[in-house]
């Protein structure tokens, strides 16, 4: 059985009520707070990843800054990565995400419900203002997600190349930068079967912003990068 659609069939009885809450948040989304939306958001993930034969494994939740106003930079293996987050981060997050996920039921709600911003990686100008939205708002105290190698890298555990453009947002917020490192969660959603599965997020040690300062945005990338890369190598088996 696809694991997808295990997930729905185990939670056909919570549906309506989660989904539908989920859909009056987005609706409403300024009527209630950011703990309350995300709280829920958790749920309904929480709901999934049990359904779905998932051992998450979860380090570093402690390493996450104690004041908002921070970003989190990932690599990006797979349809799972958004649920892991939603799943194991206690502090609300935004997104930054392929405008071609715009519309897709769930994903949308949560979009709505967290200020997350659709990205168009052919337009350059529609990129820049997606940019200069996100450091508005981490300036405001608002926690961002951004997958800098762009799109999920099909290559299992490893990884493509980081762009340097999206650490702009890090560096003119003047903000810390979280690294996570995915492991094994491409086997989740993105490979066929519904056996129990093992996959792994590890929040690693935020980089203050006067750590890198001095950095261009290629050198914060690849910063960022070596140091999941290290996290990667000494927890991926084989």
């Amino acid at each position: 059985m696809n694991r997808l659609i295990m997930m729905l069939l185990k939670n056909l009885h919570r549906i309506p009520g989660a989904y539908g809450k989920l859909c009056h948040y987005a609706k409403n989304t300024d009527r209630y707070p950011e703990e309350e939306k995300w709280a829920h958001i958790r749920y309904v993930m929480e709901l999934a990843v049990r359904a779905g034969n998932v051992e998450l494994k979860v380090t570093g939740v402690e390493n996450l800054p104690k004041e908002p106003g921070f970003m989190l930079y990932g690599n990006h293996q797979g349809l799972f990565d958004v649920m892991a987050i939603a799943t194991t981060c206690p502090v609300p997050l935004g997104i930054a995400y392929k405008k071609e996920l715009t519309n897709t039921p769930l994903l949308k709600e949560i979009f709505a419900c967290t200020k997350s911003f659709a990205m168009d990686r052919e337009d350059v100008r529609q990129s820049l203002t997606v940019i200069q939205n996100i450091i508005a708002e981490v300036r405001k105290g608002r926690n961002y997600v951004i997958f800098p190698e762009g799109t999920r890298s099909k290559k299992g555990n490893e990884m493509l190349e980081f762009h340097g453009g999206s650490f702009r947002c890090a560096i003119k917020a003047k903000c810390p930068v979280v690294p996570m490192a995915f492991i094994d969660c491409f086997r989740v959603l993105d490979e066929k079967g519904s056996a129990p599965v093992a996959a792994q997020l590890h929040y690693l040690t935020p980089i203050p912003y006067e750590e890198y300062k001095d950095m261009k945005a290629t050198e914060l990338a690849a910063l960022v990068k070596s140091r999941i890369q290290a996290c990667i190598d000494e927890n991926a088996a084989g």
